[in-house]
């Protein structure tokens, strides 16, 4: 039996790594055109044509084994802390851009790994004019090379490719240490005295040696266990700095004599468009009225397409409440059930039209390659506020969750930028916050079109996002101003070529983001539907003996409140929501829109299901969750609870508020601290009540 091989898959951002990961693996992950989409570790595997098993670990975009981001950070821990159990590199290129891609398979092979390369997207070489001898190449860099197209259906070169990893893994590691001890002196790094260090670990390469010098900040635990001697030497920054410009220098002009022989550009055949449909996208003004353009017609379309299949969802649960409370006996059971269960799972179900055609919007504009578009566009827009272009990726992610868009932050090279922008994401409208919008819009914006196809609904909602980046934006000047920092910002983008869409990846990324929502968010939906069920169906004394108590007080009272308004309002429920009502009051809530408040701080999408759970315990079924809504009334006033007033001051509210303990946990974790975590959440919340606060106030 053949010994099993375990490759790492490395490769600047937007080569098609991950793509070329999915052809080898058979496994489906989410791909993008923009930077830093691979931000963890993932693990697939895959057999050769001798059944020789291959274990491929796909590792973040990076650009250099010197890390300025903390993705590629994570590349430098894994090559550096599982050298021994890495039994080859495959090192993925674009043939667009394979100078600067060499730059990392050369610090590879001085590192003395196995290396072999795989040139991506071969089938864009007739139409770019290039060129390439592999023969020659294969001699020169002294590695086995393939030619791949990891986008089309069967993988050109695939097969091949694979037959060459034998010659990679097969090479011996020796070979690699002598040729990087003799390439790497040339850099005279000897002037940091590593010569003394290298006597101590005469088995290591030059360049790990350099690498564990130069970044030890990194790699304290490993240096003082097993390399003591590398703390002895003083380290001295401006020196390094110094190094490294010389390292990449002598690297370019090895690359540069290596394809001078071996890759050639003709652009009198090259048939390229992508530059002249830039000059369009890219312009500082039509550039920016076209993205702003793409994002009115995303909104529009999540109001005008999803109305009739939300419907259509809620009409179904409706009916299937009202025919198991014919069909089965009254008692507990069937009230956690219809109640409960299918008040939250609707909940759930009913905004999946409308979170399905955001997430397909978002990965067409991925997919084409437009992403980075954006990215490069906003970059001069995001600098006076302390952001970069690369801040536009976690605010445009923040579209579908705060959590993995703080986490995606990790690509920002420059510490201030990542720090203000994960700080200020969560004010980027999620998908969590589309349920809470799109209830609301419903109940105090009328259903009427502009011009007879600009629905205005559609544009309040547009509004609210808006609203939201501009939150963010003015945060990020705040943050700008107090958080000093001396770090010199640099902005590096691959700009990827367009292309038409693979429409497995977009079925990929909506399903995958899909399935996050259903059950990530359902299950916390359903669970807090069948606790608030309880709580609204039991209670204390005046609950228990409700009728003597309810014919009492509604004569002495004069109120005009039936029996299950009365019961619901005395249950634990009733009684949670009683005691917060001071703080509420003057922003026009009740007390239930207070318990629906309270609950959603573990879910945003949670205050839908609630409202929809605590009015449906006692009431007419029939009525579809909207209706149910906007016929609720207040009990003193006899006027509508949901009037335009209250109806802006939620949605103002929603807009602001921090709302999602699952987005404090992750700010914990990548800040490293609850201080920054703690001031989001209460600076975050008091802009919420302020403005929710005045727009009542002056709208009532």
């Amino acid at each position: 039996m053949n010994k099993q091989i375990k490759i790492a898959l490395v490769g600047n951002p937007n080569t098609g790594k991950t793509s070329l990961f999915n052809k080898l693996t058979g496994l489906h992950k989410k791909i993008g055109n923009y930077p830093g989409i691979t931000v963890s570790r993932v693990v697939g595997n895959f057999k050769l044509d001798d059944g020789t098993p291959v274990d491929i670990i796909d590792l973040p975009g990076t650009y250099s084994l010197h890390p300025s981001s903390k993705d590629e950070e994570v590349v430098l821990r894994e090559l550096m802390l599982n050298r021994e159990k890495i039994d080859g590199v495959l090192v993925v290129a674009d043939v667009n851009n394979l100078k600067r891609n060499l730059i990392l398979l050369t610090e590879l092979q001085d590192f003395g790994f196995p290396v072999m390369l795989a040139i991506n997207m071969c089938d864009e070489m007739q139409k770019k004019g290039i060129e390439i001898d592999i023969d020659k190449l294969q001699e020169l860099l002294g590695i086995p090379v393939m030619l791949v197209s990891a986008k089309r259906s069967k993988g050109d070169g695939l097969r091949q490719g694979k037959g060459k990893i034998h010659q990679m893994h097969e090479r011996i590691p020796e070979m690699f240490k002598e040729k990087s001890r003799k390439y790497f002196e040339n850099y005279h790094l000897t002037e940091t005295n590593v010569d003394f260090v290298k006597k101590k670990y005469p088995d290591l390469s030059l360049y790990k040696l350099f690498l564990l010098y130069s970044e030890q900040d990194k790699f304290k635990k490993l240096i003082k266990s097993d390399y003591k001697d590398i703390l002895e030497l003083p380290f001295e920054e401006h020196l390094v700095k110094k190094l490294l410009q010389k390292e990449v220098i002598k690297r370019y002009q090895d690359i540069n004599s290596i394809l001078k022989q071996t890759y050639k550009i003709d652009k009198s055949i090259a048939t390229g468009f992508t530059g002249r449909i830039d000059r369009v996208l890219l312009h500082k003004f039509w550039g920016l009225l076209i993205f702003f353009m793409i994002m009115a017609v995303i909104f529009q379309s999540i109001f005008s397409f999803a109305s009739v299949p939300m419907e259509w969802i809620d009409s179904f649960f409706s009916n299937a409440s009202v025919f198991l409370k014919t069909n089965l006996p009254d008692n507990q059971l069937t009230g956690l059930l219809t109640d409960g269960i299918l008040s939250g799972i609707a909940g759930v179900l009913m905004f999946v039209p409308q979170i399905t055609i955001l997430f397909l919007f978002i990965a067409l504009l991925e997919e084409m390659g437009y992403m980075s578009r954006i990215v490069f566009l906003m970059d001069r827009i995001m600098q006076p506020f302390g952001l970069s272009g690369k801040s536009v990726v976690p605010l445009l992610s923040g579209t579908a969750c705060a959590v993995p868009a703080i986490m995606s932050a990790r690509t920002i090279g420059n510490a201030k930028e990542r720090l203000i922008t994960m700080l200020v994401t969560p004010f980027i409208t999620c998908s969590a916050r589309l349920p809470v919008y799109s209830i609301i819009i419903a109940l105090v914006i009328p259903k009427t079109d502009l011009f007879g196809f600009i629905n205005i609904q559609g544009l309040v909602l547009l509004a609210l996002y808006f609203l939201g980046f501009f939150a963010a934006i003015f945060s990020a000047f705040m943050l700008n101003k107090i958080i000093k920092s001396n770090y010199k910002r640099f902005f590096i983008l691959e700009m990827p070529e367009y292309k038409l869409p693979i429409f497995k990846n977009i079925y990929i990324t909506v399903w995958d983001n899909l399935k996050a929502f259903v059950f990530g968010a359902g299950k916390i939906i359903v669970a807090f539907s069948i606790i608030l069920w309880f709580l609204a169906t039991h209670g204390g004394e005046k609950f228990k003996h409700a009728n003597q108590y309810f014919k009492q007080e509604n004569v002495q009272h004069a109120q005009q409140m039936d029996l299950s308004s009365y019961k619901l309002e005395h249950s634990y429920l009733g009684v949670m929501g009683k005691s917060i009502e001071p703080v509420i009051r003057p922003l026009g809530y009740d007390w239930k829109i207070g318990i629906a408040i309270l609950t959603s701080f573990a879910a945003r999408e949670v205050f839908v299901s609630t409202l929809s759970t605590i009015y449906s315990v006692g009431d007419d079924d029939s009525q579809l969750l909207k209706d149910r809504i906007a016929s609720e009334r207040n009990v003193e006033t006899g006027q509508k609870t949901f009037t335009f007033a209250v109806g802006i001051s939620l949605l103002l509210f929603y807009v602001f508020a921090m709302q999602c303990f699952s987005t404090l946990a992750v700010l914990r974790k990548e800040t490293g601290s609850w201080k920054w975590p703690t001031l989001v959440f209460f600076y975050m919340t008091g802009i919420a009540y302020i403005t929710a606060f005045v727009a009542y106030q002056t709208l009532k």
